[in-house]
């Protein structure tokens, strides 16, 4: 009987500008053997954000590219962005609250290899303030969305979602703690589904490109 043969974990970096708790998560997710993805560096464009020291001490390697040096200039930004996951040989790519926008020009380098996670119901509530903007607006149902990244902010197709029901007399935060239990859970099985090739984005037509 022939071996079976193992397909190789997809190589993954994880972005991100504060505490990474879904980079924790994403972590944490991926250390079974039988998890079809490596958390294999977490980069941030903030110095001080407390994930990376969290990352180090997971035994991941971490990389920092400022965004401040480069001043307005994005695509130098996303230049040197590109050369690190590059260096990392790195498969797909993970936005957990990295607080930065993408030129259209990144996005696309990086089409169907590029997952973020939004705290709502997509497209409910796209940007920020989503919590407070659901109380406001009276729904019933909140919850979290993990969509391929594409050019138009939070609009990428989304690859899996979860809700949470509002609750009478519900605050800003305590909604948000419970969508944030939500997120945790959601992430890494929506990038278990990719790097399974499980889910994948569409090619583009070529007359539209």
């Amino acid at each position: 009987m022939a071996e079976q043969t193992i397909p190789a974990k997809k190589r993954v970096a994880v972005l991100i500008s504060g505490r990474g708790s879904n980079m924790t998560a994403l972590i944490e997710a991926a250390k079974p053997d039988d998890y079809p993805a490596a958390i294999v560096v977490v980069i941030s464009n903030r110095p001080d954000a407390a994930g990376l020291e969290r990352a180090r001490a997971e035994g991941i390697a971490t990389a920092l590219v400022d965004h401040r040096p480069f001043g307005d200039d994005r695509e130098a930004f996303e230049s040197a962005l590109d050369a690190e996951l590059r260096r990392h040989r790195i498969d797909l790519v993970c936005l957990a609250g990295f607080m930065r926008l993408f030129t259209p020009s990144f996005v696309e380098r990086w089409r169907g290899r590029m997952l973020n996670i939004h705290p709502a119901l997509l497209p409910q509530f796209k940007g920020l303030h989503t919590h407070r903007r659901a109380l406001a607006a009276g729904v019933r149902e909140h919850g979290a969305t993990v969509h391929f990244v594409v050019p138009e902010m939070d609009a990428g197709p989304i690859i899996a979602q979860d809700a949470v029901p509002v609750l009478e007399g519900d605050t800003e935060d305590s909604l948000a703690r419970r969508v944030l239990a939500v997120e945790h859970r959601l992430y890494p099985q929506a990038l278990r589904l990719v790097a399974e090739g499980r889910i994948s984005i569409a090619a583009e037509p070529a007359a539209s490109r």
